[in-house]
């Protein structure tokens, strides 16, 4: 296929030539096949930032030319090289999303004025803390936790994008089995569902529960 040439400034006023096919579209530059994790997490961070909205693996290796394991190898060398800056890498099964840190939260909220969304009931975090600490999980089996029909709660759930469907449970009917979202990570300020504090850590617990915003009425 052929190819076109275009020069690219950077700010040193060097510049680089960047590759087009017929397309238009840049061509994925030699060694990238060979690039060792941290130095994808490079392209991977552009990705990312660029899009602005969560990204599958898939998705990433296609764009990039690698497959997905690399760039899952590139997200953990990532979201390290992030650890001491004001953005972080979240990471929801196969999904990557670059996002504010919750520390840096006052700052963003000053300079977005973003509107403040609505609180959850305490019915509605019980379900969410439920769904997030024993997924995949049926509706009968928050039920059985909770002792009382979710079916309300969970749907608002479902609408605010905090739980959804994620599979089939294999027995008659075929429930659905419900899991958290990259929504949710995205509210209560983790990386990934397993950061979660241990279920006996209450004051951390607690943080989480701040984070999504626990309110005590009685709807959902």
């Amino acid at each position: 296929m052929d190819e076109l040439e275009t020069e690219v400034q950077v700010e040193d006023e060097e510049t680089f030539e960047l590759a087009l096919d017929v397309f238009g579209r840049a061509v994925v530059p030699e060694g990238v096949a060979d690039a060792e994790p941290e130095d994808m997490a490079v392209a991977l961070e552009a990705v990312c930032f660029s899009l602005n909205r969560p990204v599958t693996l898939s998705e990433v290796a296609s764009i990039l030319g690698r497959s997905s394991a690399a760039i899952a190898a590139a997200a953990d060398s990532l979201a390290g090289q992030l650890r001491a800056r004001g953005l972080m890498l979240q990471r929801h099964g196969d999904q990557l999303q670059l996002v504010t840190r919750p520390q840096t939260a006052w700052a963003v909220q000053r300079a977005l004025q973003p509107e403040r969304p609505t609180r959850l009931s305490r019915p509605a975090l019980e379900t969410l803390a439920i769904v997030a600490y024993r997924q995949p999980l049926t509706r009968a089996g928050i039920e059985a936790i909770r002792g009382v029909n979710c079916e309300a709660v969970l749907e608002s759930l479902e609408r605010r994008g905090l739980v959804a469907e994620v599979d089939r449970q294999d027995t008659p009917g075929r429930p659905r089995l419900f899991g958290t979202t990259l929504r949710f990570l995205q509210i209560v300020g983790l990386e990934r569902i397993d950061d979660l504090p241990p279920l006996g850590d209450d004051e951390a617990a607690g943080q989480v529960a701040v984070s999504a915003g626990i309110v005590h009425d009685g709807g959902a």
